[in-house]
């Protein structure tokens, strides 16, 4: 039995998300959301940790006519991929503009027992 959650345009760097997906990706889910909550002190823990919780409630709801065990459940999958880019720009010396780029991450979870 798998289920999946998705996150699209987090509003974090795919290489910071990435550092905590890695983090993560194969334990079980109840030891990785200890560690997110717990231990990381990344933004996009947070955003991981509530994506986790979404597959989670997703599996119980997909499967309700048997129990399922949260302690037994495992990441089989998690991809972070780049999203879109907003392209700023602030005035910097000389009459220049300097362009400043605040890019989205795309996050997709799979869960299995």
């Amino acid at each position: 039995m798998e289920a999946t959650a998705k996150i699209r345009y987090l509003r974090s760097t795919p290489r910071k998300a990435r550092l905590v997906a890695d983090a993560v990706r194969g334990k079980n889910v109840s030891a990785a959301l200890g560690l997110l909550e717990m231990t990381m002190p990344q933004k996009a823990a947070a955003d991981v940790a509530k994506l986790l919780k979404s597959a989670v409630a997703n599996m119980q709801s997909k499967h309700t006519e048997s129990a399922i065990d949260v302690d037994e459940l495992r990441i089989a999958e998690i991809r972070v991929e780049e999203g879109p880019v907003l392209k700023r720009f602030r005035p910097c010396a000389h009459g220049r503009a300097a362009r400043i780029l605040k890019h989205m991450c795309h996050i997709a979870v799979t869960i299995s027992n």
